[in-house]
């Protein structure tokens, strides 16, 4: 191909520079021509490292719209501007990398969602961790229908003490939520693309403020400010499915607990059944007795794509620009993304009223 892909970024803060500027940076198909940030300075300093000479810098997201020669936009901001850009950049003929989560709400996803169908550009949302060599093996033995039907799955996101402290992680306004919105939605999309389900017919959820008000906490990322802490610490959920079968999603950046696990599942079929816990791990029953199978992950011939050895963030970033070069779905289709967004909406919301919330009525 002659011409190279035209790529935007709106939003420069940590997850351009610590993931999407580095994967597109490998490819030779791309040329990343634009940064836009609200403080221009970030821009600039990552045009400097990431742009070429002709790299142009914007503060309004609009202006970086305008320019007719941009393919692709990936969008990095906080979650409560997802929608609105994501949305603006399909209308002006771009096609659409969407960081995680879809958006804060379900009527921003279908919008989304909508303007994709309606403009027909590509949307896709940055779930990075499908591309892993675990998550890849198990999908392949999902689709292959090793585990049987699988009824009853765990959604595991569960951190000890790593409540992020930088940026507005801690803003429910701008970020929707924490830990729920932020890492269980790793999870949960991690479980329903296994399953292959995306009929959820009603969900009961709880959240807490129950850690978050300390002062002098232990933290990965050094102490927060209770002041500052406006989001949940912890958010569990139980889902359940049109078919009957089951999900429980955990999520929590400051919980009293050993057991930590994040971005990982646990699924339970009638054939079998497979968790992350450690490695990942098979089990079921064979003429009469119990096994269980660890994997071996590092040896060759592992991976459900082609790319052996690629990072999940390099993974999904090339397999993404093939799909606009080659003109198929991507991996991570929007409509996916969107029943993600309707069972954490309905999990915030049922904590909220104490009651149920029936979905797909």
């Amino acid at each position: 191909m002659s011409k190279k892909i035209k790529v935007g970024i709106i939003g420069c803060g940590g997850i351009a520079r610590g993931k999407h500027l580095p994967s597109l940076a490998k490819l030779e198909t791309v040329e990343v021509v634009a940064f836009c940030d609200i403080i221009r300075e970030r821009a600039e300093e990552v045009a400097a490292e990431y742009g070429g000479k002709e790299a142009k810098v914007y503060e309004v997201y609009n202006d970086l719209l305008k320019d007719s020669s941009i393919d692709v936009v990936h969008v990095c901001t906080p979650n409560k501007y997802h929608a609105e850009i994501t949305v603006a950049a399909l209308e002006a003929g771009k096609h659409v990398m969407c960081e995680k989560p879809m958006a804060i709400s379900s009527e921003e996803g279908r919008k989304m969602v909508e303007a994709a169908k309606r403009t027909g550009k590509k949307l896709t949302i940055g779930y990075q961790n499908r591309f892993r060599p675990d998550s890849q093996y198990l999908h392949k033995l999902c689709s292959n229908g090793d585990l049987g039907e699988i009824y009853y799955a765990k959604a595991h996101a569960i951190r000890r003490r790593a409540v992020p402290t930088w940026g507005v992680f801690l803003d429910e306004e701008k970020q929707g939520g924490g830990p729920l919105i932020d890492i269980g939605t790793h999870a949960l999309d991690l479980t329903l693309w296994m399953m292959n389900n995306y009929k959820p017919h009603v969900v009961m959820g709880s959240i807490f403020h129950k850690l978050g008000k300390k002062e002098n906490a232990a933290n990965a990322w050094g102490s927060w400010n209770p002041d500052e802490f406006k989001v949940e610490d912890s958010a569990f959920g139980f889902i359940k499915m049109e078919d009957g079968s089951t999900i429980v999603l955990e999520s929590s950046w400051a919980l009293n607990t050993l057991d930590e696990d994040e971005a990982k599942c646990t699924l339970c079929g009638t054939e079998g059944g497979a968790d992350m816990k450690d490695g990942l791990r098979i089990n079921g029953e064979k003429y009469s007795k119990l096994y269980t199978e660890k994997i071996e992950l590092e040896s060759d011939g592992v991976a459900f794509f082609s790319g052996t050895g690629e990072s999940e963030a390099d993974l999904e970033t090339r397999l993404w620009i093939e799909a606009i070069i080659n003109d198929t779905e991507p991996i991570v289709k929007p409509e996916e993304s969107l029943v993600v967004t309707e069972i954490l909406e309905a999990i915030y919301q049922s904590a909220e009223t104490g009651e149920p919330v029936f979905l797909n009525k």
